[in-house]
């Protein structure tokens, strides 16, 4: 004979408050794990989304970031010049040679000065990112020394607006326009002229090369070729590949700090669903006695208590989620430990991160249920009848 479900649920009922507090319980375990999962996510999108497939990226070989490497003017000749890359309307290479450099701006809310990535792109800089829009005022004159900032840094940064000057480099820059890039890492930047900003900084090389491929496919064929070249000591990868490495260090950090803290916080919850459930087994000794002398074998009473106990773990599952979902609302902003610069970012919560999270807590459920659900399962039919 197998005890029904309603029966397990009834018994959840009648205990409401150690029910509530153990599902509450639970549900902050999974919120902290479901919100751990989004944000690793976020920044693995948000960097991913910055690249596209059919661009390659070029730094100097081992540089772990744009800022730290430099390619020579030499060398930029060489990428430009391969018979892969693509051509514009006009039979114009689609090459952007690039300089990347660090400065400061204060936030807008605290004033606190904060580290924000200045790129320099070519001509062709904005043929290669599609995914980039004008939104406010526009671009910058190739020549000039002005600027367009990136929607993540207008919203937080103070001196940021049109028509704002903002000093960097041993000049005055004068903000143009606005640009939004579809929430990829290029919200959290400023652009300027290449050459301009070459000679502000006194550089006489540059930081990368992008170039677009006429076929995504020809990669590996031009990442062999170069890599035999002598006068070269460049890494050639995807674009989305390069943004993805980007992620790395932080990803490690996020993925790690959040499993610990998960860790930790769900031995809590496992011992407070194993109190709940020896409770419940204390209480209902003679009510299992009876069971057990209805007929009821061994193994569906643990089947029923272990019902009780995951049955707790989905609820505060689907709370924790639920909870967790209102996390996209909420934009960050952290420090990329690859590039040392702002970088905002938003949760992200995918079908993945929903089932993970719901799994984990039936796990907590199951996990925290079993020995006192061992317990009731082994009783003697005569000491429980005696406690009636």
């Amino acid at each position: 004979m197998t005890i029904p479900l309603f029966y397990s649920l009834r018994n959840l009922w009648a205990r409401k408050l150690t029910t509530v507090l153990t599902a509450a319980g639970m549900a902050l375990v999974v919120f902290v794990f479901s919100a751990v999962q989004m944000l690793d996510t976020g920044l693995r999108q948000t960097l991913i989304a910055t690249g596209q497939e059919d661009n390659i990226h070029v730094t100097r070989r081992s540089s772990n970031a744009e800022i730290s490497s430099i390619v020579d003017r030499q060398q930029a000749a060489v990428i430009e010049t391969q018979p892969e890359i693509a051509l514009d309307a006009n039979g114009v290479r689609l090459v952007s040679k690039e300089v990347v450099v660090l400065i400061t701006l204060p936030k807008r809310e605290t004033g606190v000065a904060t580290n924000v990535t200045t790129r320099g792109i070519g001509l062709q800089g904005f043929a290669l990112r599609p995914q980039l829009q004008i939104v406010a005022g526009r671009s910058f004159q190739p020549g000039a020394s002005e600027v367009i900032v990136g929607s993540s840094i207008a919203q937080r940064f103070a001196g940021a607006a049109i028509g704002s000057q903002l000093r960097f480099g041993g000049r005055e820059w004068r903000v143009v326009g606005h640009f939004a890039a579809k929430g990829s890492a290029y919200d959290s930047e400023l652009w300027v002229d290449a050459d301009q900003l070459q000679q502000a900084f006194r550089r006489n090389a540059w930081s990368a090369v992008v170039a677009r491929l006429a076929d995504a496919a020809t990669l590996p064929a031009v990442q062999a070729r170069l890599s035999e070249d002598p006068r070269l000591t460049l890494d050639i990868q995807s674009e989305q590949r390069f943004f993805e490495g980007q992620s790395k260090a932080l990803s490690n950090f996020i993925s790690y700090l959040g499993m610990t803290l998960s860790i930790i916080f769900s031995i809590g919850a496992m011992i407070g669903a194993t109190i709940t459930m020896y409770a419940a087994v204390a209480t209902r000794t003679a009510e299992i006695g009876t069971l057990r002398a209805l007929g009821f074998r061994r193994s569906s009473i643990l089947i029923a208590f272990l019902s009780e106990a995951v049955f707790l773990g989905l609820v505060g599952g689907v709370v924790g989620v639920m909870f967790a979902s209102l996390m996209q609302l909420v934009h960050i902003s952290t420090l990329n430990w690859q590039s040392f610069s702002e970088l905002a970012f938003d949760f992200v919560l995918t079908p993945k991160i929903i089932a993970t999270s719901l799994a984990f807590a039936l796990m907590m459920g199951l996990l925290g249920g079993f020995l006192p659900a061992v317990r009731a399962a082994r009783m003697a039919i005569v000491d429980a009848l005696r406690a009636v």
